[in-house]
């Protein structure tokens, strides 16, 4: 069974590039803002992993990261944040709050697919 990834970004085009490049590996889940995410995930709608762009009009990805920590039932999955912003203090502030990694836009698409398959292994 294939391991599913939902992937939150504003742009649908990110979904669509991730999935072209992935989708015979995964199956991929797409919501355009961090709280429709968070309302699908809370059905019970359990995921193996989360890509999500960084920033976003309605919410950015801290606080969306510090809602999914503070859920007893999704504070375990892993959350990969996409951000075409190269700040060093938004990388460390996430990934002290329990982000698994932070990779930049552009992205190669094999460092991609190596990270998501290292933070799934």
């Amino acid at each position: 069974m294939k391991k599913k990834i939902l992937i939150v970004d504003d742009k649908s085009a990110i979904g669509q590039l991730i999935s072209l490049y992935l989708g015979s590996e995964y199956s991929f889940q797409y919501m355009d803002n961090p709280a429709a995410a968070l309302s699908w995930l809370q059905e019970h709608n359990k995921v193996d992993l989360i890509i999500s762009d960084y920033n976003m009009p309605e919410m950015n990805g801290y606080d969306f990261l510090l809602l999914l920590k503070e859920n007893a039932f999704l504070n375990d999955i892993p959350v990969i944040f996409l951000s075409g912003e190269d700040s060093t203090i938004t990388r460390i502030k996430l990934l002290e709050l329990g982000a698994e990694d932070f990779i930049l836009k552009p992205f190669n698409p094999l460092e991609l697919k190596l990270r998501i398959k290292k933070t799934l292994k």
